[in-house]
């Protein structure tokens, strides 16, 4: 791992419970499912930990931002599926409006098109 990418890193840390949400905005998941998502998605650049999304899911629901449920699998282990609440989109939606908004002071404080920074292919 890069200082850049241990630098990234750190920074989504900070944004795992948005994170969580946004895969479970389309439809209802078992846990190890939303760690593929976000890893799949970020084509392997990113992964969480299993034990950080699980601490996370157990805070969502304790925080009224999802619900949890066991699937009704006839193979294999039974799975716990979350799914988010109407507390937990506007939550999301609230998140996703001030990394906008912090997102555009940023590139405009850091002058993206200064010719100091190169970007890595």
């Amino acid at each position: 791992m890069t200082q850049d990418d241990a630098f990234a890193a750190d920074l989504l840390r900070g944004h795992t419970d948005t994170i969580v949400l946004g895969v479970l905005r389309p439809g209802d998941r078992y846990g190890f499912e939303i760690y593929k998502a976000i890893r799949d998605a970020t084509g392997g650049d990113h992964e969480i930990k299993e034990a950080t999304l699980y601490a996370t899911y157990r805070r969502l629901e304790k925080d009224g931002l999802v619900e949890s449920y066991w699937g009704d699998e006839t193979q294999g282990g039974r799975r716990k599926y979350y799914r988010i609440t109407d507390a937990g989109r506007a939550v999301y939606q609230g998140n996703v409006r001030a990394w906008i908004a912090t997102k555009r002071i940023i590139d405009a404080l850091l002058d993206l098109n200064s010719t100091d920074v190169k970007e890595k292919p």
